[in-house]
C-alpha cells in the first residue's frame, strides 16, 4: 500500500509519511485509524504484539510455569520475579497473585518453609485463590506451617478451606475428603487424636461405597499414619499396605515411594529394622531425582534409625547428620527425630558427651511439637545411653522425662508404650 491508500480523513498521506520517518510520533487515534485500514489491532502497531500489557504478561506467566514444569528452576524464578514486580506495580493483582504463589511452591520445594509460607500469605494478600480450584497450594501452605512448627496455623487452615467448600453449592466430596485427610493429620500433629479419628469416620462414613482409588489411597494413608501414632503398629502397617497395595495399579512412583517410606517409619517404630530397610530401598529407587527435601530428609532419618537399630553407629551418624544438614537443623519434629536418631549412633560409637546433646536436642523438639510417644521414646534410649556409659544420675533426669512425656499419652497409648 502506498501512503496515499493508508491514508484516511484525518490521517493525510504526509502524515503518514512522518510517521514512517520517525519524525512524527502518531496519536492514538491514528494509530485506531491505521490499524484498522491494515487488519490489525492498535496494540501490536504500538508494541509489535496483539496482546495487551495484561495479556503479555499472561504469556510469560504460562512459559515461567511451564519452565518449573520442565525443572529449569532458575530461569523460572527470575522471569517470575520480574512478572511479579511488573505486575504489582501495574495493579494486575491477578498476574501478581500467581506469580507470587508460583515462586512460593518453588521456595517450599528446595525446602524453605519460611519464605513459602511469607510468599503465599503475600499472594493471598492479593488474591485469594479457591480452595477448589487449587487445593496444592493449600496444602502447601499447610504443610509449611507444619514445618515451622505451626500446627494450629495449619489447623485453622483446613478448617477455613472446608468452611468455604461447605458455602458451594455442588458436590464436592472429593476435595472435602482430602481437606478433612489433611485436617485429620494436622490434629493427630498436636497430640489430638480424638479429633483426628472423629473427622476420619465422617470422612469414611461419608465416603464409604467410593470407587476412587486416589480417596481410598489417602484414606488408608492417613489410617496408617494415626494408628503408628497412637502406638497401633500393627494396624497402621495393615493400612500402610493396603495403601502401597493400590499404588501399584497406578504409574505415581512418587507418591509410592512416600507410601514405602511411610511403612519404613512405622517398621522402625516397630523395631524391625531389616523390613524398614527393604522398604526404603524401595522409596529410594522410586523417588530417583523427583524426591523434595522434605522427602529426602525423612529418607535419611529413617535409614539412620534402621542403622543405629541395627547397631551400625557411624551409618546412622552420617544419615542423621545428612538428615539435619538438610533441613538446616530447622525447628520441626522431623529434625527431633534426626538428632534422636544421632544420638543413638553417637551412643553405639562411644561418644557419650555428643550423644548426650543431640539426646537433649531430639527430645526437646519431639515434646516442643507435642509427638509425646516419641519423646518418650527417646527420653529412653537417652538414659539408656547415659546408664550404660555410668552416669547414673543423668540417666534417672532422662527417665524421669520420660515418665512425664508418658503422662501425656492417652490411655491407649500407655497400653501400646
Amino acid at each position: 500500500m502506498s501512503q496515499r491508500e493508508l491514508a484516511e480523513p484525518g490521517v493525510s498521506y504526509a502524515y503518514v509519511s512522518r510517521i514512517e520517518a520517525g519524525t512524527r510520533q502518531p496519536s492514538v487515534k491514528a494509530l485506531r485509524k491505521i490499524a484498522g485500514k491494515l487488519g490489525v489491532g492498535a496494540d501490536y502497531l504500538e508494541t509489535g504484539s496483539e496482546l495487551d500489557p495484561s495479556g503479555a504478561r499472561e504469556l510469560r506467566l504460562v512459559d515461567a510455569e511451564l519452565a518449573l514444569r520442565l525443572g529449569d528452576a532458575a530461569a523460572a524464578e527470575a522471569t517470575l520475579s520480574a512478572l511479579y514486580r511488573d505486575a504489582a506495580g501495574a495493579g494486575d493483582r491477578t498476574i501478581a497473585a500467581r506469580a507470587g504463589i508460583a515462586l512460593a511452591l518453588t521456595a517450599y520445594e528446595r525446602g524453605d518453609h519460611a519464605g513459602a509460607v511469607a510468599g503465599l500469605e503475600d499472594a493471598f494478600r492479593l488474591e485469594r485463590p479457591s480452595p477448589l480450584e487449587r487445593v496444592e497450594v493449600y496444602v502447601t501452605l499447610g504443610r509449611a506451617y507444619n514445618a515451622l512448627g505451626q500446627a494450629e496455623r495449619e489447623i485453622t487452615l483446613y478448617e477455613e478451606c472446608l468452611e468455604e467448600i461447605g458455602q458451594v453449592e455442588g458436590d464436592h466430596s472429593s476435595e472435602l475428603a482430602r481437606y478433612r485427610i489433611l485436617l485429620s493429620y494436622a490434629l493427630s500433629d498436636t497430640g489430638q487424636f480424638g479429633r483426628a479419628e472423629a473427622v476420619l469416620r465422617e470422612t469414611l462414613s461419608e465416603n464409604e461405597e467410593t470407587d476412587d482409588p486416589l480417596m481410598r489411597i489417602r484414606l488408608y494413608w492417613s489410617l496408617a499414619r494415626l494408628s503408628e501414632m497412637e502406638g497401633r503398629s500393627t494396624a497402621a502397617l495393615r493400612f500402610a499396605r493396603r495403601a502401597i497395595a493400590l499404588l501399584e495399579a497406578t504409574e505415581d512412583e512418587l507418591h509410592r515411594a512416600r507410601a514405602h517410606l511411610l511403612a519404613a517409619w512405622i517398621m522402625n517404630s516397630a523395631r524391625d529394622p531389616e523390613g524398614a530397610r527393604r522398604q526404603l530401598e524401595q522409596a529410594e529407587r522410586l523417588f530417583g531425582g523427583a524426591a523434595s527435601v522434605d522427602d529426602l530428609a525423612i529418607l535419611y532419618v529413617e535409614q539412620a534409625r534402621s542403622h543405629a537399630l541395627l547397631g551400625e553407629g557411624a551409618q546412622a551418624v552420617e544419615m542423621a547428620a545428612r538428615a539435619i544438614a538438610l533441613l538446616d537443623n530447622g525447628d520441626n519434629a522431623t529434625v527431633g527425630t534426626a538428632h534422636w536418631a544421632l544420638g543413638d549412633g553417637l551412643a553405639l560409637q562411644g561418644d557419650i558427651d555428643e550423644a548426650n546433646a543431640a539426646f537433649r536436642r531430639g527430645v526437646e523438639l519431639l515434646a516442643q511439637h507435642r509427638r509425646w510417644r516419641e519423646a518418650a521414646e527417646s527420653a529412653r534410649a537417652w538414659a539408656r545411653a547415659l546408664r550404660d556409659a555410668g552416669r547414673t544420675d543423668e540417666a534417672l533426669d532422662a527417665l524421669d522425662r520420660s515418665a512425664e512425656y508418658a503422662l501425656r499419652l492417652s490411655p491407649d497409648q500407655r497400653v501400646q508404650a
